[in-house]
């Protein structure tokens, strides 16, 4: 890939697209935005002044947030490039990258593969932002399979950091690795998944949002504690340390029996995967055993345990919720 100024496009104008766009604009890079939809002339038109207005309005929204300055704004909006279908060819053909980010419609992945494959060259990376499909089953619809990954984007693609990029035995090595230096170019963090459902996130925010609504339809709290509980007890934590990382801080077997205890009490589906009870029949509990998920036998354990600490109080500051020395004198 072009180590300097990548050539990339975007193929879907709806908002996985303009977001998608909005992150290589922010970044300094050039992006072909291009509407797969056939519009009469009128309609085109006024449906590229949509997305403009779109885009800027999100840029607009940067400048008051204090991200960006408006004269900042002004010259990313003046990397977009809006093409329709039938102008788009000769940018294809000299593309880097292409994601893919069409509607979750089958029909219409098949046929907007078929019809990128026909102009990029054979170097050309395809990435699908699909949610909802796999990487095994789309790469079967581009020419050379070994130049295709999903890359799964988090609304609002311009600002969330992650990117899940989930490759198949096909993709090529290389490949995967040219797509996460791009990504780690433009500020985000990708991680790399196997092609199974739901990818990483998706997975465990299904199983976390159906248990908080289940949690209002048994009467266990109201909407907005629930909610309050996640955002400064949930999300605070786990902002700072993984699920699998936190597991290991507090004990494996910890996690084990409260399962078990769960499972009993409430359901089934709060029983502890076989991987949870072969640590703790092994000893690996987490930090206290020097081996859990991760390995802490050579890892300086007190300067580690700061490092996080430290990052979680600067979560507490920006969030307002750091604890106050004497700060029930002062509510007396």
């Amino acid at each position: 890939m072009n180590t300097a100024l990548p050539n990339v496009s975007v193929v879907g104008a709806g908002r996985m697209g303009e977001g998608i766009a909005l992150a290589f604009i922010h970044a300094g890079l050039p992006v072909t935005l291009i509407d797969i939809k056939d519009r009469a002339e009128e309609e085109r038109h006024g449906y590229f002044e949509r997305v403009r207005t779109n885009i800027r309005s999100e840029l607009q929204m940067l400048v008051r947030l204090g991200v960006l300055e408006r004269e900042q704004a002004d010259i990313a909006i003046s990397r977009l490039t809006l093409q329709s279908r039938s102008e788009a060819a000769p940018a294809l053909r000299l593309c880097d990258l292409v994601f893919e980010a069409v509607p979750e419609v089958i029909e219409v992945k098949r046929e907007t593969f078929a019809w990128v494959s026909e102009h990029v060259p054979a170097s050309t990376i395809i990435a699908s932002t699909t949610s909802t499909f796999l990487v095994t089953a789309l790469s079967e619809m581009v020419s050379e399979p070994q130049r295709f990954v999903n890359a799964h984007w988090l609304n609002p693609a311009y600002l969330m950091p992650l990117v899940e990029v989930s490759h198949s035995d096909a993709t090529c090595p290389h490949v995967v690795e040219r797509l996460l230096q791009l990504l780690k170019r433009i500020g985000k963090v990708p991680v790399v998944c196997n092609p199974v459902a739901g990818y990483i996130v998706p997975r465990i925010q299904a199983l976390a949002m159906n248990e908080a609504a289940r949690m209002v339809e048994e009467g266990v709290a109201s909407a907005e504690d629930i909610d309050t509980a996640v955002r400064v007890g949930f999300g605070l934590r786990f902002s700072v340390l993984g699920l699998l990382e936190f597991i290991d801080w507090g004990g494996g077997d910890i996690l084990y029996y409260a399962s078990r205890y769960l499972s009993g009490a409430l359901s089934p589906r709060f029983e502890s995967p076989q991987v949870i009870a072969d640590n703790v029949q092994n000893g690996r509990n987490g930090l206290r055993d020097g081996q859990g998920f991760y390995d802490y036998r050579d890892l300086d354990v007190e300067a580690y345990k700061q490092e996080r600490l430290g990052a979680f109080v600067r979560k507490l500051e920006l969030s307002g919720l750091t604890p106050a020395f004497d700060g029930a004198l002062r509510q007396g």
